[in-house]
């Protein structure tokens, strides 16, 4: 088994036209009446196969954002980043087009139980030969607690809570199958052997489920676990659960020290520091010249509705930017809040030295130029230990992944950065092993 360090690159997905760059649904190249049709996850997922990603994972909410001026019409009308189709329909489709791909669904622990959950993922792990993932949310907005029942989401410690004992009930079901339980002897007759097979029997102060699974253990054991939460209750869920951390951080020295932080938090949950990776995001424009790049990038800029970035930015960070353009305080962020934002958002104004205004009133930053450029800056991120790889969204879609495919990869290839094919058959197998 290889030792040398590489990086790892997750697709940042949605299933629709929309991407995490406002306006990118606007250019011409992005197509807008396809999000129904199986070949297009189909084609996407055999484009990041052949480029070596690590994985693709869809990103989702339950809700349509009313936040900003209390409504809906900013953020759907003007092509927010909106969920079409649920996910879960189109990851088995992905599978069926791939054999090493890894495939990530956002679920929430807030609004669903242990049992669905566990089924419903340890079916796709096993339908995909062990390329699950699980993006675990606790859900932040008020909008999706109304959907649900609730007159609004419970505060982010009770939900931090359910969600360690939701996750310690799916465990318990997914381990309620023993490797070889499952014997399909025709001569013997002999199904599966019920000796390996175990009652949950959870009971923790949210969820109780009794078990087993109706479903047996998938090659890999369980879906490979991925979390985003910046806050330092979200620090200390990803310490205990993650084996993919997804950051946003404004600048290197911020994803240096939140890195450095989260192993020290790996190590006092007695787990090593490899065991969970951290992959920042990064929107990249690339050019075969510096000046293609840079035209591109000013084209993008130029589809930017700032309604949209408000009405985005106020979903984000709990805030209505409408009412007020002043920095909240950490605790105005609130239960719909998402505490990496506020602190992106921060931080990219004092390296800016612009106001929070104006930084909240601009998508997000673009990394712009070759390939060559854009791989010295990943490069960099990577050997001085902001991360160890990157989540990239489509600034537009697809072309953001062609052009990766098509310029980016070999560029990192090229400087031994990057995987030339997959060492394992797993998800799990290929983040342990970056071949």
């Amino acid at each position: 088994m290889t030792t040398t360090r590489k990086m790892h690159l997750v697709a940042y997905l949605r299933t629709n036209s929309t991407a995490s760059y406002a306006g990118g649904w606007r250019h011409p190249s992005a197509p807008l009446a396809d999000v129904w049709s199986p070949e297009r996850y189909q084609s996407l997922a055999r484009l990041l196969e052949t480029a070596r990603f690590d994985a693709g994972f869809f990103a989702d909410n339950l809700a349509l954002p009313d936040l900003y001026k209390g409504r809906i019409d900013d953020y759907i009308g003007r092509g927010g980043q909106a969920s079409l189709l649920d996910p879960m329909i189109a990851l088995p489709i992905m599978a069926a087009a791939t054999s090493h791909l890894g495939l990530g669904a956002t679920l929430s622990t807030t609004f669903n139980d242990p049992y669905h959950l566990a089924r419903s993922l340890g079916s796709l792990d096993l339908i995909s030969g062990g390329r699950a993932a699980w993006n675990v949310v606790t859900s932040t907005m008020d909008a999706e607690a109304r959907n649900f029942g609730m007159a609004a989401m419970p505060d982010k410690g009770s939900r931090y809570e359910r969600a360690d004992d939701v996750l310690e009930a799916c465990t318990k079901l997914w381990d309620s199958w023993e490797p070889g339980a499952l014997v399909m002897d025709r001569e013997s007759g002999v199904f599966a052997d019920p000796s390996r097979i175990h009652a949950a029997n959870h009971r923790g102060p949210h969820v109780a489920t009794a078990g087993p699974l109706g479903i047996p253990r998938s090659p890999q054991g369980r879906p490979v676990l991925m979390q985003a939460g910046a806050s330092d209750r979200g620090r200390a869920f990803a310490a205990r659960w993650a084996e993919l951390v997804f950051a946003s951080p404004a600048t290197k020295e911020a994803g240096i020290g939140f890195r450095a932080d989260l192993h020290e938090r790996l190590r006092a949950a007695g787990r090593g520091p490899d065991s969970c990776k951290v992959l920042t995001s990064m929107s990249i424009v690339l050019g075969e010249t510096e000046q293609i790049a840079r035209d591109r990038a000013a084209y993008l800029e130029a589809l930017v509705d700032p309604e949209l970035v408000l009405a985005s930015n106020s979903s984000l960070m709990g805030v209505d930017l409408h009412e007020t353009l002043k920095q909240p305080a950490p605790a105005e962020v609130g239960n719909q809040g998402v505490q990496g934002t506020l602190d992106r958002m921060t931080a990219t104004a004092a390296a800016r030295k612009t106001s929070f205004a104006e930084t909240v009133r601009r998508p997000r930053d673009l990394f712009v130029g070759t390939p060559g450029q854009i791989a010295d800056t990943m490069e960099d991120w990577f050997t001085s230990g902001a991360c160890d790889g990157f989540v990239l969204p489509p600034t537009v879609y697809p072309g953001t992944f062609e052009d990766a495919a098509r310029l980016l990869v070999p560029e990192l290839q090229k400087r031994g950065l990057f995987r030339r094919d997959y060492a394992g058959r797993t998800l799990r197998d290929n983040l342990r092993n970056p071949g």
